[in-house]
C-alpha cells in the first residue's frame, strides 16, 4: 500500500484512497506541475511481481490512452517508479451508475435512455479505434456531479485489428454476453449486449439473470430466455422494450451491428416512445436468406482469383494431384462467412439462368403471346420495367416530413440514406414553433440515395402580417418552454427551434427532479432573433450540506461551527476513556454525511472518566460489608484489604478507604481493617 503524501513521478502527489479495484487501487491526488487533482491508479503491491498483470495494466493505459470523447474517463499519462506501476487519469467528482441505480431503485425512462445514449457515445469512438471494453457494467460508468456520463476501466479492454478476438477475459458475469460465457469470439457486439443488460436494470431495478454463482449465472446467459423488462417496469415504452430485447440476442449476428444505429434508436424512443421501427431480425429469415450486394460480390470476385492463382502454383509442385482434392482444399481453407456469399452468389446466378432460359423458351413456343406486334409490345413492357426496376433500386419514397421537428425528420431522412439542409423559417397558424411546414420533394415522390432534401420551419403564429415586419418575420424565432425537460431533449428542442444552447449550469432544487431544467435565460414563446443562445440551469436534485468535523473541539467552539454553517445544535453528555471532559465525542448525524440545510447536529461531549464516590466510613462496618457498599456504588475495579492498630476501632472493623473521597470506577481501592488497640 502507497503511503498517502507520496509523490510520483515528480509530479502527481498521493492525497487519498478513493477506490478498490480487482488489481489495483485508486486514489485522489494532485499534480502539482499543472496545478489541478487527478485520480492515480496504482497495481497492487502482490501484482507487481507477476509480468502478466504488468503487461494487463499497462495494455489498460494504452488502450484507454488512445481515446479522447466526453463520455470517455480520459488517460493523462502512465509510468512506473520504484516497482510502482501507475495510470494518471481525469478525476471525476460523483458516483458510479450502479450506486445510483441502488439509490433510486429504478430510473426514469428519459433518465436511462439519456445515460445509455452518453454510454453508446463513448464505446462508438472506443469502437471506432477497434477497441472492445469488455467490461461493461454499471460499476465502470460513473454519473459526475455536473450529470455526465462517462466509461471506465478498460481494465480487460482489447485492441484488434480483425473483426473478432478471441479471449477468455471476463468481466462482471451477471453483464457478460454468452460468447464471453463461453470464451468463445469477442467483438464489440459483445459490448452491445453487456450495455443492453445494464439498460435492463436501469429501467427494472434488476439484472435479468442472477444465481448462487457465477457458473450457474452464465448459464443462465447461454440457455435461458430473460423475462421482458415490462414484466417489472410497467410503464416501459414499446420502443424501449423492443431496443433491450436487440441489444441482448444471444446471437452476436442477430443484435446491433454497429453501436451507431443504436444511438440511433434510442434517440428515436426518446421522440416515439411506441413507435414499431426496431428492425428484430428473424431468425427463420436469416438462416435460410443472404442478401448479396455488391461488395459481397467483389469479396467472392477477388477470393475466387486468389484462389485459382493458388491453384495454378499447387500444379506446379504436385502435377499428380488431384482436381478433385484441391477443390476439397480450397473449400476447407475459405472462411465461413465467404463459404456464405459465395453460396449466396451462385444461388442468384442460378435463379438468374433459369428465368433467362424460360424466357427463351416461351418466346420460342409463343407460350403467353398472340402476336408478333403483342411480342414487341411485351418487349417493350419488359425493357421498360427493367429500367423502372433498375432506377427504383437506387431510390426511395419521400416521407412526409410536415409537423416534424428538424432532429425528428433528420433521423427520419437518415435512415432512408437521405439528408436534410434548413432553407428557412416563416410564420404558421397551423404548425407550432420549429416544426417543418413545407419540404423541397414531395410526399411520394422517388428521390436519389444521398440527395438532400430542403425544409422550411415554422416561426410561430404571423401575428403582424405587415410588409414592414416581413424582414423582421423571416430573422426571428419563438422561444419553446423546456423546462422540467431532460437536457438532451432540451437541446433538440431549442435547436430545432433556430437557437443555440449557452452555457449550462447547475443549482439544487426541492421542487425539480434532478437531471430536469429549472430555468431558461430566455422566456418562453418570447420573439427573439434565430441563433439567440438560450443558458440553462440544471437540477442538481434537493440542497444538501455536510455536517462539520466538530470532533475533538470545545464545546463552545464546535457549536459556534456547526450554528455558522447553519444548524441547530444540541447537546448529549456521555463518559470517556480517551477524550478528556468538554471536548466532543461524536456528532449525529456523522461528521461529512449530506443532510438538508437548517437539520439538528446532535453533539456528544465528555465527562471524562467516570468516577465513584468513595462511602463515608462506617465504624463497626465489616471487611464483606464494606466491599458490597463499594460495589453499589458503581465501582468496578480492585480491592486490596489492609490491616493497622485503631485505639478507637474495634478489631475486625473497618477504619478507612484509600482513597478516601473519589476514584476511577475502574482503578484500585484499599480498605483498612483494625487490629484493636496496640497494646
Amino acid at each position: 500500500m502507497i503511503k498517502i503524501g507520496t509523490i510520483v513521478g515528480d509530479r502527481y502527489e498521493i492525497l487519498e484512497k478513493i477506490g478498490v479495484g480487482g488489481m489495483a487501487e485508486v486514489y485522489k491526488g494532485k499534480d502539482h506541475k499543472l496545478d489541478r487533482y487527478i485520480a492515480v491508479k496504482i497495481l497492487k503491491e502482490e501484482f507487481r511481481g507477476n509480468d502478466a498483470f504488468i503487461r494487463k495494466f499497462k495494455e489498460e493505459a494504452q488502450s484507454a490512452a488512445r481515446l479522447a470523447h466526453p463520455n470517455i474517463v480520459n488517460v493523462y499519462d502512465v509510468g512506473d517508479e520504484n516497482g510502482i506501476y501507475y495510470i494518471v487519469m481525469e478525476l471525476v467528482e460523483g458516483i458510479t451508475l450502479k450506486n445510483y441505480i441502488e439509490r433510486k431503485g429504478s430510473l426514469t425512462i428519459k433518465e436511462a435512455t439519456s445515460i445509455a445514449i452518453q454510454v453508446s457515445a463513448g464505446l462508438e469512438v472506443a469502437h471506432n479505434n477497434q477497441i472492445v471494453h469488455r467490461d461493461i457494467k454499471p460499476q465502470n460508468i460513473i454519473i459526475s456531479r455536473e450529470g455526465k456520463v462517462k466509461v471506465t476501466d478498460f481494465g480487460i479492454a482489447k485492441a484488434t485489428t480483425s473483426q473478432t478476438t478471441t479471449s477468455n477475459a471476463m468481466g462482471s458475469v451477471h453483464y457478460s454476453s454468452p460468447e464471453q460465457a463461453r470464451g468463445g469470439y469477442v467483438d464489440h457486439r459483445s459490448d452491445i449486449y453487456s450495455l443492453g443488460i445494464v439498460l435492463y436494470e436501469m429501467v427494472t431495478g434488476r439484472v435479468p439473470f442472477d444465481g448462487d454463482s457465477a457458473v450457474t449465472i452464465a448459464v443462465k446467459h447461454l440457455q435461458e430466455e430473460m423475462v421482458p423488462p415490462e414484466t417489472y417496469c410497467k410503464n416501459l415504452p414499446y420502443s424501449l422494450s423492443q431496443i433491450i430485447k436487440k441489444a441482448t440476442e444471444k446471437s452476436p449476428d442477430r443484435r446491433y451491428q454497429d453501436i451507431g444505429d443504436l444511438i440511433a434508436d434510442l434517440k428515436q424512443s426518446l421522440m416515439d416512445p411506441e413507435g414499431d421501427f426496431v428492425k428484430i431480425i428473424d431468425p427463420d429469415n436469416q438462416a435460410r436468406t443472404v442478401i448479396v450486394t455488391k461488395d459481397t460480390t467483389s469479396q467472392v470476385k477477388e477470393v475466387r482469383r486468389a484462389r485459382h492463382q493458388e491453384i495454378e502454383e499447387e500444379e506446379e509442385e504436385d502435377d499428380d494431384e488431384d482436381d478433385d482434392d484441391e477443390e476439397d482444399d480450397d473449400d476447407e481453407s475459405l472462411s465461413p462467412a465467404v463459404e456464405k456469399a459465395m453460396t449466396a452468389a451462385g444461388i442468384v446466378l442460378a435463379v438468374i439462368i433459369v428465368i433467362i432460359v424460360f424466357l427463351l423458351v416461351s418466346r420460342l413456343f409463343g407460350l403467353g403471346s398472340g402476336s408478333s406486334s403483342d411480342t414487341e409490345d411485351t418487349q417493350t413492357e419488359e425493357s421498360v420495367t427493367d429500367d423502372d426496376s433498375s432506377s427504383s433500386a437506387n431510390t426511395v419514397e419521400m416521407p412526409s416530413l410536415l409537423g416534424m421537428t428538424m432532429t425528428e425528420a433528420k433521423i427520419e431522412l437518415e435512415e432512408l440514406g437521405l439528408s436534410i439542409t434548413l432553407k428557412g423559417s416563416e410564420p404558421s397558424s397551423e404548425y407550432a414553433s420549429g416544426q417543418i411546414i413545407e419540404q423541397s420533394v414531395e410526399e411520394g415522390s422517388r428521390v436519389e440515395v444521398g440527395s438532400s432534401v430542403e425544409v422550411t420551419t415554422s416561426s410561430g403564429e404571423d401575428t403582424q402580417a405587415t410588409g414592414s415586419d416581413t424582414e423582421e418575420e423571416e430573422t426571428t424565432v419563438t422561444v419553446p418552454s423546456v423546462l422540467e425537460k431532460d437536457e438532451a431533449t432540451a437541446r433538440s428542442a431549442l435547436t430545432a427551434a433556430g437557437l443555440t444552447v449557452g452555457t449550462v449550469s447547475e443549482s439544487s432544487s426541492d421542487t425539480v427532479e434532478e437531471g430536469l431544467v429549472i430555468s431558461q435565460s430566455v422566456t418562453a414563446n418570447s420573439t427573439v432573433e434565430k441563433g439567440t443562445s438560450v443558458d440553462l440551469v440544471i437540477s442538481s436534485g434537493p440542497q444538501t450540506v455536510t455536517v462539520t468535523d466538530v470532533i475533538g473541539h470545545e464545546q463552545t467552539r464546535a457549536t459556534s461551527e456547526l450554528e455558522a454553517d447553519g444548524f441547530k445544535v444540541s447537546v448529549a453528555e456521555a463518559y470517556s476513556d480517551d477524550i478528556r471532559s468538554g471536548l466532543v465525542i461524536s456528532t449525529d448525524p456523522d461528521r461529512g454525511t449530506s443532510v438538508s440545510p437548517g437539520s439538528t447536529v446532535t453533539i456528544t461531549v465528555s465527562l471524562g472518566k467516570q468516577t465513584v464516590t468513595i462511602p463515608s466510613v462506617v465504624v463497626n462496618m465489616t471487611y464483606d460489608a464494606a466491599v458490597t457498599a463499594l460495589r453499589s456504588a458503581g465501582f468496578t475495579g480492585t480491592v486490596t484489604q489492609a490491616t493497622e492498630y485503631s485505639n478507637s476501632v474495634g478489631a475486625g472493623y473497618v477504619t478507612r478507604f484509600s482513597p478516601s473521597s473519589t476514584v476511577d470506577y475502574d482503578g484500585d481501592v484499599t480498605i483498612y481493617v483494625s487490629l484493636g488497640p496496640s497494646s
